[in-house]
């Protein structure tokens, strides 16, 4: 079972009206794959996913690096597990 982005707001009165274009911020230490990784996944919650549009932030120091992709969101549900399979990657640290 997955965990809902926001668990106070019941899953018939989302904010979010469907499709629309989504952003997600993911963040992780910049390791070659990751970027190849989180495009894997989008991809695979979203068969639409252009990865051209794939927007990188390195951190000050450069040990991280931020990644912002936009899927299109179909439900509440893809979203939920959309969050949940990149905060499980080994790769990630935050999903925002």
């Amino acid at each position: 079972m997955s965990t809902p982005i926001n668990p106070d707001i019941p899953r018939n009165e989302s904010l979010i009206e469907y499709p629309s274009q989504f952003p997600i911020k993911v963040m992780g230490v910049k390791v070659d794959g990751l970027v190849h990784a989180i495009s894997m996944i989008a991809h695979q919650f979203d068969p639409t996913f252009d990865a051209s549009t794939i927007e990188l932030r390195e951190s000050k120091g450069g040990k991280y690096l931020g990644v912002t992709i936009t899927v299109t969101a179909t439900s509440r549900e893809q979203l939920d597990e959309l969050y949940r399979t990149l905060s499980t990657h080994p790769m990630v640290k935050v999903v925002l």
